[in-house]
């Protein structure tokens, strides 16, 4: 579903990311981790064109992306979430839902702010993920929570093919990071592909189908979480502190 290859993105003499390489197949769960630093965020700035990669490919389903504009990023199959929450707080969850629509050419502009159609699967969206009480408050008035299950529900309005999450279980009370986990499970079920960065170790090794680990801007590992978390590489660059402290 998408390759990486040869990604880098340099600022001066800074080497955020270098060469690097990975693939994420269709229909499976891939994490991308690594230590603080790693690149991790700024390749998937590259890939969704937030930031215009030094060089590199990028191919999503068998078609180039990286010399796209983010939208039609979006349009070719491709959301993803921040951080950072970047929800429009004068506007309604179910509007800064609808801000995410596809765009099917330019007979669009010409509808209703929100047409019943968009506002009806916005609905479900909210549905599925059990918040659909805040549809119409201010996004000003969400909770740090609430927030990030609206950035998650916002990017499925696209109908992607591939979502990239950007540390979805940063911040959230182990209540709310078991509903997303069971969120990402039920939408792989369903088909959907997903690319997640993320530093909670637990979620990675039992969510992801395959882990593909950076450092210093590169590549150093790639496989199964079972394989990965025993890589000599992978245990000296980031993971050998955690397994140290879930073994004590």
């Amino acid at each position: 579903m998408l390759e990486v290859k040869n990604l880098c993105k340099h600022f001066g003499g800074i080497k955020a990311v270098d060469g690097c390489t990975f693939s994420a197949e269709a229909g499976a769960i891939t994490a991308l981790i690594g230590p603080n630093g790693a690149g991790k965020t700024t390749a998937f700035n590259c890939i969704s064109r937030t930031m215009q990669p030094t060089s590199g490919e990028v191919w999503l389903d068998g078609g180039r992306i990286d010399g796209l504009r983010p939208s039609q990023v979006t349009g070719a199959g491709l959301s993803r979430t921040f951080q950072i929450s970047r929800n429009l707080a004068d506007m309604t969850v179910v509007e800064n839902m609808v801000v995410q629509s596809k765009l099917n050419g330019w007979r669009d502009w010409f509808k209703p702010a929100i047409s019943p159609e968009e506002r009806d699967k916005a609905m479900d969206i909210l549905d599925f993920l059990g918040i659909t009480r805040i549809a119409h408050e201010d996004g000003s008035n969400l909770s740090y929570g609430q927030k990030k299950l609206m950035d998650f529900g916002a990017l499925l309005m696209s109908d992607p093919k591939i979502i990239l999450l950007d540390e979805p279980a940063g911040g959230v009370n182990p209540s709310l990071l078991e509903e997303i986990i069971g969120h990402i499970r039920k939408l792989n079920e369903r088909g959907l592909t997903v690319l997640i960065v993320e530093h909670n170790m637990d979620l990675i090794m039992r969510l992801s189908h395959k882990v593909v680990v950076m450092a210093q801007g590169r590549v150093i590992c790639d496989g199964p979480p079972e394989i990965v978390r025993k890589d000599p590489a992978v245990l000296d660059a980031y993971l050998g502190g955690v397994l140290e402290e879930e073994a004590a």
